[in-house]
Formats: structure tokens, sequence, C-alpha cells
């Protein structure tokens, strides 16, 4: 996982209906905690077109235009503009990326999975099941299936990422397959919260709509007994009086 740390700097000159546009993005890059590889990379663009850019791991300024190269040889031959643009990296970047680390990819929350049927088999039609995992970060995350254990890759698998807006993630995969008598789906969750693999199975003995329905007939009966015995109890009291 790379993390990138930008700052945009943006200046627009305007001469009559024309724009002109010069901007410089400051990157720090790290792949890792502990900052091996890390890059710091400096950036400038005129009128969205980048020019020319200094690299920490180069440790020089490469132009990518006829004007760039020239600005990457002045600049070059500058030996105080090298020093702060190559000390940026400890600097700048590295105490940054440590902080970000640490504070934000280090802090991991385990989705929550749920697992349900979206369409029962009938005639030509397959059966559909939907997976889906709430509220993890970080987002990088791996949805598949196993059918008697085997990773599914011949049906049709449908894969639906989105952000809550609240630093957490949400993932709904779905899977169009033909039941098979006996036959055992599970949906798998990889993610960086949890050490092992998050395997939930399938219970197709009775359809969701049909599991919603005993409980909500349990729901009530369990509710009718507990009134029930409320009115039993108010009754004796009031015949004891």
């Amino acid at each position: 996982m790379f993390l990138s740390l930008q700052l945009l700097l943006l200046l627009a000159v305007l001469l009559g209906t024309d724009g002109y546009y010069y901007s410089m993005i400051k990157e720090c890059i790290s792949s890792s905690s502990d900052m091996v590889g890390a890059e710091y990379i400096d950036s400038y663009y005129f009128n969205k077109q980048r020019y020319v850019q200094f690299n920490s791991t180069v440790g020089k300024f490469v132009g990518f235009t006829e004007f760039g190269v020239k600005t990457a040889e002045i600049w070059n031959a500058r030996s105080d503009l090298l020093a702060v643009e190559i000390a940026e990296l400890d600097r700048v970047c590295k105490p940054n990326l440590e902080i970000q680390f640490s504070h934000i990819l280090g802090k991991t929350v385990e989705p929550k999975i749920r697992l349900r049927s979206e369409q029962q088999a009938s005639g030509d039609h397959p059966a559909m099941l939907m997976c889906s995992a709430y509220d993890f970060y970080p987002p990088a995350i791996d949805v598949y299936w196993l059918r008697d254990g085997q990773k599914v890759t011949t049906e049709t698998i449908s894969i639906e990422e989105m952000a809550d807006g609240d630093w957490y993630y949400q993932m709904h995969s779905h899977l169009e397959y033909t039941p098979k008598s006996g036959e055992k789906i599970s949906c798998v969750v990889e993610h960086a919260s949890s050490k092992k693999p998050i395997i939930t199975d399938w219970d197709p003995s009775l359809p969701q709509s049909e599991k919603n329905k005993v409980a909500i007939g349990a729901s009530g009966l369990v509710l009718g007994i507990v009134l029930s015995a409320a009115g039993f109890i108010y009754y004796k009291k009031k015949t004891t009086v």
C-alpha cells in the first residue's frame, strides 16, 4: 500500500480572455512504515503540462520539455537549491509519513459481514446471493466466494465498493449461481484487520423472506406471552384486593 501526501500550490495569471496556469505539486510517497524507499517528488507544471521535476531517488532535477530541460540544467547547477530539495525527504516527508502510518493506516477496523439471498432460482433464472462487508478500514479488502471449498471463478460475480463518508467503507459482492443439492457456499473476506480470512457460510434451509417471517412470528409470539403474563398478574392482584 502506498501512502502519498501532496501539497498543491496553484498560481493563475489572466491576460484578457486567456489564462496561464503555473502549478507546483510536492509529494511524499512511501510503501512501508519503515520509510524504506520513501520518495520526495517536487513537480512543476505550466498549463497542466509537467515541464521539470525533482525526485529524491534521482537526486536532481529532470526536464520533460525543451524549456524544462534548460530549467533543470540551471537549477542543477545551484548546489544550494539541490541541498534544500534533498533535505526535504528527511525534514518534511519522513516525519509526516510516519504520523500518517501510525495514526491512520495503523488503525484497522474489522468489517461486519452480512450474507443474504437476493433472488431465488426459478426456471431459467439463476439464484443470487449478496455478501456485504460494512464499516471497515482501511479500504483495501478482498471479497470472494467458495463452493464446496473451491474458489468461484466461472459464475457471474459483481462487486460494488463505496465510501461511507466517515472514514469507513463498505463493499457488496453478488454471486449468480445454479443451486446444487448438498453444496456449501461461503463468502470469504480478507482484510488487514483480521489475521485470517473471515468466512461466512450460506444457510439455504430457508429463503431470506421466509427467515424474516419466522423471525417476525417468533417476536410476535414472545410479545404475546409477555402481555398475557402481565395481564394474568394484574388480574390476580386485582382479585386478591
